[in-house]
């Protein structure tokens, strides 16, 4: 369904966390740590990666991931250690517009909800640095129901822990290949790359005034 056209009874918004509300880099950590910028770039697509990383958003826990990692980089290990205790510092803070528009929908009553691939063990860590969250009813996290995105699976468990029939939730994610999922799953998408075309939709929605 093209972005301008209006899904039907659209009465719910869904969001994606990770580079839509917040954005997140490991290499905002890194650079901390490293300050060579030609090995940083070597650690980053090497070692500490996001296909690494993203084993803990389907439910791996941190203590075996590193230990492999630590393993199979023996002479990188004092920086691969450093990653669980200061992972905070890869959140870059809030993507420019979007938290005020959670806090327009919430104003006008909108329920809110969200999908996220994230480890369980890091999303206490995060969720009291983030009120926004506050706003929302429900929030899926992946490493938790060790299910990911775009697994129809987690679409189909949203549908049921939302209490939302197919279309009522207007999906907003940042990759493509998610909200293809979801629109096959009942969830209408929204291909997210920035906070303006977000409230335009919004707006095209109902969700939003103009």
């Amino acid at each position: 369904m093209p972005d301008s056209v209006r899904s039907p009874a659209s009465r719910a918004v869904v969001f994606d966390v990770g580079n839509v509300l917040y954005g997140w880099d490991i290499r905002s950590l890194y650079a901390k740590l490293i300050a060579d910028s030609a090995r940083l770039e070597w650690f980053c697509t090497h070692v500490v990666t996001p296909e690494w990383h993203f084993q803990h958003d389907a439910g791996r826990p941190h203590a075996e991931t590193v230990a492999e990692l630590s393993a199979q980089y023996p002479a990188e290990a004092d920086l691969i250690a450093q990653y669980v205790p200061r992972w905070l510092e890869t959140i870059t803070g809030p993507v420019p517009g979007v938290i005020e528009i959670v806090d327009e929908l919430a104003v006008r009553g909108v329920a809110l909800f969200a999908i996220t691939n994230f480890s369980a063990e890091f999303w206490p860590m995060f969720r009291v640095t983030a009120p926004v969250f506050d706003h929302f009813t429900d929030v899926l996290v992946s490493g938790a129901e060790k299910m990911v995105k775009p697994d129809a699976a987690i679409f189909q468990l949203a549908l049921r822990r939302f209490g939302l029939a197919p279309g009522q939730g207007l999906f907003i994610d940042d990759r493509m290949e998610n909200i293809t999922a979801g629109k096959a799953n009942g969830f209408p998408g929204h291909h997210f790359t920035g906070a303006a075309r977000l409230r335009t939709r919004l707006v095209a929605e109902g969700l939003l005034p103009a």
